[in-house]
């Protein structure tokens, strides 16, 4: 009893090419498809203060970060974007009072897509305290 080998193989790299091609289109869809995650929410503490930084969908332009303060109340709120793998680093925005411990940023803009980290510093009577964050931006 003998088998075809042509057909056997034949059939290898055609299946092989689907597999790749089907997992490349899955890839990009997931990067360009519309994640709609909703907020990302994430709490720090340092010092006297306890900061939760809130961000909708983040994404490649301008995205506004809300900051809930607890403990001790700053003076100053800013928070600075830097992305260390590519060496980014954006001037500080200032955090602007909206409620006794409710900060929100303008538009902060975020020019490339990858992992950033923000820098979110507080000063205030009780103290100076900078709290890090990771952040995906797609």
């Amino acid at each position: 009893m003998t088998t075809d080998r042509s057909t056997v193989d034949g059939r290898k790299p055609v299946l092989l090419i689907s597999v790749v091609v089907v997992l490349a289109v899955a890839i990009v869809a997931w990067l360009v498809w519309p994640s709609g995650g909703g907020a990302q929410v994430q709490r720090s503490t340092q010092g006297p203060y306890t900061v939760q930084l809130s961000v909708e969908d983040p994404h490649q332009g301008g995205n506004v970060f809300a900051l809930t303060v607890t403990g001790a109340t700053p003076d100053v709120v800013t928070l600075e974007p830097v992305m260390p793998q590519m060496g980014h680093a954006l001037a500080p925005s200032p955090a602007i009072a909206e409620a006794p411990g409710k900060f929100r940023t303008g538009d902060v803009l975020l020019p490339m897509s990858g992992q950033w980290e923000i820098t979110v510093s507080l000063r205030g009577p009780s103290g100076a305290t900078q709290h890090v964050f990771p952040l995906l931006v797609k």
